[in-house]
């Protein structure tokens, strides 16, 4: 076999350089310049670099950059023959001020793979490589130290970069191999305990000592040891990451109690006692599922993709993305809309507040924001819902939680494969990319997380992936498959093991389609490639779906068959490669054991840093500190990078009001190609900050939050359906454990209180970091709850900007608040004094859900003109909100309610929404709201200001354009260090 270099030397590389005139990337990087401390140089020099490798000739380079590089209008282009490898010092003392940045091999480069595709269709087959790079070319009056702290902090991510101060020379992977497969044997037979561990450690398993004692026990039974691939399918089969062991686990409580399963006991139970005719499917499959009308369903899915968008927040995001669309693409449906919910650490972090290795939060942020934004656009699929909330126990772990909605017709998805079914992969190649990514998600990030997971990152080609979207909708309506999942956490082995696990199966890894070869047979079967889908198919129809494969340029690739064996078999060349008994692989984990502590509930739950006097409170100064505090800003900047209006079915767009800058409470859709008025309408509920008192209070606001915002915009409250998603620290901490008990004992009692069945949920444990000090440090317990609902006609629903001058304003339900987990709790308020009230966590009422309905009721008749929830900042930031989107001012009195002024402004409750009504509207809208909790409180004025009274005291009185420069500033995050 030729070596890699003597294969690269036989071929001509030729190198491409694009400049752009417009400079607008280059201005981008000397802001962020300034940000790391480094200004008052001249604007830097930004090229794209392709290099192409084969039997070429300057000719036909030049025609290829002309006709499919280049934007001749506003680029310019030079290209050079690399000769060979230049080897220098790789420091930046070179005296260029130039850096090179390059994926690293093996990387999916998504730009190269359509470069050498749209090049053979234009004729040109004999490119055998392409890769691409980027220049930058820095004043020469920088110093080294600041080239290299500029590469180190902005431009290069080592999980997947690789930089040079010199010209970067490609790395191309070679494509060809005669080298036989390596498959390796683990001595486990006689591996002792500690030996055992150890094994579990090298490997990256997540395995724990009971574990790995049963599969040494199993592979005893069978008297030989096992594969490297039968010891990694084995961990990824078990990981908690895709079985879930924590929340089936039998927990003891320090009280004694016995708890057979969180997810038995408090999420699926729920769901089983409430049992809604219209829930089609729940926690059995890739995403709930729910009726829509007689003709179509929704599913629903919300994923997290915490520890890969951690080390490389582009590509985490990204595949968080597509793999969300993928789950709902397995259950048959098309996706038609994205939700997503982003945690970071302060914007404002120094150096000095990081752990080693730790990017950056704005960095994390920008990074995560660019990848969720690039999948869903790319893909076509508008991204309508989400939230974004900032805290320090989120710097060195953020949380990513991708979601997806998809329709379908009514009982359109087979689930079940037959024996003698083909098992057919469609999509993206097999790569080294996403290898071990299942238990990665299961370790704790550390000062070298990044370093050895690497490989755990897949980068995303959403352009493949729509393509499968469409294959896949195709495929079903021709009926030409009777099962199908996604290729997501473990890979093929994954994929294979779960659709083979009631029959058997067979497979051939030699048919598997690769990016590259010199793969081990077990990286074949464990990666985590993107953008691939695993089908069973009759043998007679697999001829069908390659023709429908080929319009869309989607490969296809036959791996094996299912079959009545109760084993899945694994081999390539001819050699086995895993050959494991079902009923051991997915039925023989060791059941879990765990200690959980109760939560101590102390009657003083009032934040020792709210610190005020209600006598010496500036109150316009303190809404527009809550205005301007970074999880109630506006998040225009980053959600006006997502489309969310593509395909014309959005009809509440996430912003509302005059200038569309509004933050809506939730959005509707109107699926196309339905019948009629109906849509449905998507909203959440995350709040971390209460958490910290207590989850179980936690889990019943985020609960009523997520109902709450659907019925601002008019949906149907008894239609609800909810997901849950649990991120969480180290489970075998009996106090980590004993949080997560009570916040999942929460979800279950306020769904049934509103009758809420959850049909999905995911739980990502282990979100813990090493420390500057060195010890773990768990993130915030924080439950994320998405929930849909129908709204029978679209025409019917509001928004919730005022809308003309003269309506009235009402505070509707009961009315219970609190500054426990409060975000006036958070600010820094330069006043003395204490409160001497003890305060609780926000609490459920029974009411809550006949308020609701009642509502429902007068925005179906058309009674109600906007509606908006009471949530982070109180009172008083919900009807600055409501202000600001319609442009238009208020003039508020609390004399008839029966609290402190503070308490009333800015303290936060479950259960209220400010609504506002015509005049002509007001007996009839009191009369239905008779005897539930209603009161009119003000009305809309023309005058641009809002007003606060009480009695004759103002409290606030403020202009719109203060509000609005408040609410879309950028101001320092006042909640970092607290």
């Amino acid at each position: 076999m030729l070596s890699r270099h003597h294969c690269e030397d036989s071929r001509k590389v030729f190198r491409i350089e694009i400049s752009s005139n417009l400079r607008q990337r280059e201005r981008q990087l000397q802001t962020q310049l300034e940000v790391i401390g480094i200004g008052g140089y001249q604007l830097p020099e930004i090229q794209n670099i392709y290099f192409l490798k084969g039997d070429l000739d300057l000719p036909t380079v030049k025609r290829l950059t002309e006709k499919l590089i280049i934007d001749p209008v506003t680029e310019s282009y030079a290209i050079e023959q690399v000769k060979h490898r230049v080897v220098k010092n790789n420091n930046p003392s070179n005296n260029e001020n130039s850096v090179e940045v390059a994926f690293r091999p093996g990387v999916t480069d998504n730009t190269a793979q359509e470069l050498l595709e749209a090049a053979r269709r234009m004729g040109i087959s004999n490119i055998l490589g392409a890769a691409t790079g980027m220049r930058y070319q820095f004043d020469p009056v920088m110093n080294p130290l600041e080239i290299e702290q500029i590469a180190s902090k902005l431009l290069v991510n080592s999980t997947i970069q690789r930089f040079s101060y010199q010209k970067i020379y490609p790395e191309f992977i070679n494509t060809t191999s005669n080298e036989l497969p390596v498959i390796e044997t683990i001595s486990l037979l006689t591996a002792n305990e500690t030996r055992l561990l150890k094994i579990s450690e090298e490997r990256r398993l997540a395995l724990d000592l009971t574990e790995m004692i049963a599969i040494r026990d199993y592979f005893i039974g069978i008297e030989r040891d096992p594969t490297d691939a039968e010891l990694e399918t084995l961990a990824q089969t078990w990981s908690e990451h895709c079985v879930h062991k924590t929340f089936k686990a039998e927990i003891k409580l320090d009280s004694g109690v016995i708890i057979d399963g969180i997810l038995n006991r408090y999420l699926r139970s729920v769901t089983e006692e409430i049992d809604a005719s219209w829930v089609r499917s729940a926690f059995v499959d890739n995403a709930g599922v729910i009726a829509f009308d007689d003709q179509f369903d929704l599913s629903f899915k919300v994923e997290t993709h915490n520890h890969p968008s951690a080390i490389e927040p582009f590509g985490g995001a990204n595949t968080g993305v597509g793999g969300v669309v993928r789950d709902v693409l397995g259950v048959s449906h098309r996706p038609i809309a994205n939700t997503d919910v982003l945690c970071f650490g302060p914007q404002e972090s120094g150096e000095g507040d990081l752990p080693e290795n730790v990017l950056h939060p704005k960095r994390i942020q920008a990074g995560v924001v660019s990848g969720v934004g690039d999948y869903g656009n790319k893909l076509g699929i508008p991204t309508i819902n989400g939230a974004i909330y900032y805290h320090p126990g989120y710097t060195a772990n953020p949380l990513v939680y991708c979601g997806s909605i998809g329709i379908g017709p009514v009982d359109s998805h087979p689930t079940s494969p037959q024996p003698g079914d083909r098992i057919i992969v469609i999509g993206g190649r097999t790569g080294r990319d996403g290898i071990r990514g299942a238990t990665f998600s299961s370790l704790t990030m550390d000062a070298q997380t990044g370093e050895v997971a690497g490989a755990s990152v897949q980068i995303g080609d959403p352009i493949t992936e729509k393509g499968l979207i469409e294959v896949v909708e195709l495929a079903r309506d021709d009926k030409l498959y009777n099962a199908i999942t996604d290729c997501g956490a473990g890979g093929l082995s994954s994929a294979v093991g779960e659709m083979s696990s009631k029959l058997g199966a067979n497979v051939d890894l030699e048919n598997v389609t690769l990016k590259y070869q010199n793969l081990a047979p077990w990286e074949i079967w464990l990666s985590e490639a993107q953008e691939r889908m695993v089908l069973a198919v009759p043998a007679d129809k697999v001829h069908e779906l390659e023709e429908i494969c080929s319009r869309y340029w989607i490969e296809l690739s036959d791996i094996g068959s299912f079959e009545e064996s109760g084993s899945l078999k694994v081999a390539i060349a001819g050699t086995p490669v895993v050959e494991l008994r079902n009923g051991f692989l997915h039925n023989g984990i060791p059941d879990k054991k765990l200690e959980a502590s109760a939560i101590f509930r102390d009657e003083n739950y009032l934040p020792a840093s709210l610190n005020i006097s209600p006598q010496q409170v500036n109150y316009s100064e303190l809404l527009i500190k809550l205005l301007s505090h970074p999880n109630i800003a506006s998040k225009e900047k980053v959600i006006r990078q997502y489309d969310h209006e593509v395909r014309g079915s959005t009809v509440v767009k996430p912003f509302s009001g005059e200038k569309q800058d509004g933050p809506s409470d939730a959005a509707v859709i109107k699926p196309l190609n339905t019948a009629g008025w109906r849509g449905f309408a998507v909203a959440n509920g995350i709040n971390p900050l209460i958490g910290e008192s207590d989850p179980y209070y936690m889990a019943l606001s985020v609960v009523d939050e997520a109902v709450r915002n659907l019925v601002a915009v008019g949906a149907d409250p008894d239609r609800i359906a909810l997901l849950d998603n649990f991120c969480w620290g180290n489970p075998n901490r009996p106090e980590i454990l004993g949080s997560l008990v009570e916040a999942a004992r929460g979800c279950r009692d306020a769904a049934l209180l509103y009758r809420t069945p959850f049909i999905s949920g995911k739980d990502s444990l282990n979100n813990e970091y090493i420390g500057q000090d060195g010890k773990h440090h768990a993130i915030p317990g924080t439950l994320l709850i998405s929930s849909i609902s129908i709204v029978p006609d679209i025409r019917k629903t509001i928004t919730m900007d005022v809308k003309q001058a003269g309506h009235l304003i009402y505070l509707i339900g009961d009315w219970r608040p609190t500054f426990v987990g409060s975000h006036l709790a958070r600010i820094d308020i330069a006043v003395e004094g204490k409160f001497t009230q003890k305060y609780r966590p926000p609490d459920l009422s029974e009411e809550n859900i006949q308020v609701y309905r009642c509502l429902y009721k007068t925005i179906a008749k058309g009674l109600v003109t906007a509606a908006h929830d009471l949530s982070e900042g109180g009172l008083a930031v919900s009807l600055a909100e409501m202000c600001l989107a319609g442009r238009r001012g208020a003039r508020v009195n609390l004399n008839n309610v029966d609290l402190s002024s503070i308490q009333t402004c800015f303290a936060e409750t479950n259960g209220c929404l400010l609504v506002t009504v015509s005049s002509e509207n007001k007996n009839v809208f009191e009369e239905l709201f008779t005897p539930l909790p209603c009161r009119l409180i003000g009305l809309v004025s023309d005058d641009k200001i809002l007003e606060i009274v009480n009695d004759s005291d103002s409290l606030i009185q403020l202009e719109i354009d203060q509000l609005l420069q408040a609410f879309t500033g950028s101001g320092k995050d006042p909640s970092h260090g607290s």
